[in-house]
C-alpha cells in the first residue's frame, strides 16, 4: 500500500475512481475543470510547469470528502495554509517586534502578496 505521505496525484486520482465509482469526466464536472486537466492529473503529467490549482484542490475535496484538504494538497505537491500553532505565532510576533517601521511595511507587503498567492492558487 503506498504512504499517503508520498502519494502522487495520479494515485490518489485513481483511489478516488474507485472509491467514488466516477469517471475523469465525472470528475472534472464535480470539479469545475476540463476533461484534459483531470486526464492530466490521472496521468501524472503537470500540464505545463505548473500542477492544479488551489481552487480546483479545494473542489476536489467537497466533491469527494472521503478524501482530507491535507492529503490532495500533498499528493499534488503543495500545502495548505491554516492557521499557525500558538508558539509559532508567538515567535513571528516577537520577530515582527524587533524590525524597523520600513522593515515592518515591507513585510507586511510580503505576506499580502503570498496571501493573495494562495488564494489565487499560485
Amino acid at each position: 500500500m503506498t504512504d499517503e505521505r508520498s502519494e502522487t496525484l495520479a494515485q490518489l486520482i485513481a483511489k478516488l475512481k474507485a472509491e467514488y465509482q466516477v469517471s475523469e469526466p465525472q470528475i472534472a464536472e464535480a470539479v469545475g475543470v476540463s476533461v484534459s486537466a483531470v486526464n492530466y492529473w490521472a496521468s501524472g503529467k503537470r500540464g505545463g510547469t505548473r500542477g492544479p490549482r488551489r481552487k480546483s484542490l479545494e473542489a476536489l475535496h467537497d466533491a469527494y470528502p472521503k478524501f482530507s484538504r491535507e492529503r490532495i494538497f500533498a499528493a499534488a505537491s503543495q500545502f495548505t495554509p491554516g492557521p499557525p500553532d500558538a508558539d509559532a505565532e508567538e515567535r513571528m510576533l516577537e520577530l515582527y517586534r524587533g524590525l524597523t517601521d520600513e522593515q515592518r511595511r515591507m513585510k507586511e507587503i510580503e505576506m499580502r502578496a503570498l496571501n493573495e498567492a494562495n488564494r489565487v492558487g499560485q
